[in-house]
């Protein structure tokens, strides 16, 4: 796979010009959203570099491979290199590939115990404990938002706050329902028992502020109508706002 060298130039110009606006940057959110797209682009930045040095040392050793002295000792080296080469230029294809917009945003995990009683929230609660020591070990914090523990131990339900890069592009596709055959530490005949738990992960938004002209809405307020009690006619019982612009 042979990637257009004016793509990769692309890519390389766009992190140099990021590196150093934010040198330049003064203003508070200008600079985070600089950091934030120059933490975006330093691994495909730093995958492009390292494929471009391969690439300039392959036609080293190409040029070498003339020299009769020299010409074994490079050609070792250069298949060698021509062996990584499509190894890179495929990490390099999957990091230029189109992303999710919230790939990178923070999470809300939420584990649901679900058929299997006492031994399905055991299972939620197992659940639960590997994505908090993955999350550990990524450097992401979780924060538990709310919990209902079950009778025996575990969750019936956890909700939690995973924060941290990459959160959601790599969580994401835990959604859905879990299933586990075991023989439940509840079960005293041994019995195998097969119990679910659901999980559900969403990318965290971010607040964004609106502001509405008093120009651009009317709101219109209404009284209930006909016989009844002695506020019948006397409050305004409804109301209706209407944004003109949407």
């Amino acid at each position: 796979m042979r990637l257009p060298q004016a793509r990769l130039d692309q890519v390389l110009d766009r992190f140099h010009q990021v590196e150093a606006r934010m040198g330049a940057a003064s203003d508070g959110q200008e600079i985070v959203r600089l950091s934030k797209e120059h933490a975006e682009m330093k691994p495909i930045a730093d995958a492009v570099m390292a494929l471009a040095k391969t690439r300039a040392e392959m036609a080293d050793l190409e040029a070498m491979a003339s020299d009769p002295e020299m010409a074994e000792m490079a050609a070792d080296e250069l298949q060698a290199l021509k062996e990584t080469l499509p190894d890179m230029e495929r990490d390099v294809a999957l990091l230029l590939a189109p992303r999710d917009a919230d790939e990178n945003a923070s999470a809300v995990l939420e584990v649901r115990a679900g058929t299997g009683g006492d031994e399905a929230a055991l299972f939620a609660g197992d659940l639960f404990r590997m994505y908090s020591r993955y999350a550990a070990t990524r450097g992401w914090k979780v924060e538990i938002d709310s919990a209902t523990e079950g009778e025996a131990g575990g969750y019936k339900e956890i909700i939690a706050t995973v924060t941290g890069d990459g959160v959601f592009g790599r969580l994401k596709f835990e959604s859905g329902v879990h299933r586990v055959q075991r023989v439940p530490t509840t079960e005293a005949g041994g019995r195998i028992h097969t119990s679910a738990a659901t999980v559900a992960v969403l990318p965290e938004v971010e607040d964004v502020e609106i502001d509405i002209q008093d120009k651009d809405i009317r709101i219109d307020t209404f009284r209930a109508s006909g016989s009844g009690g002695q506020h019948v006619n006397k409050t305004d019982s409804a109301v209706r706002i209407t944004h003109f612009p949407s």
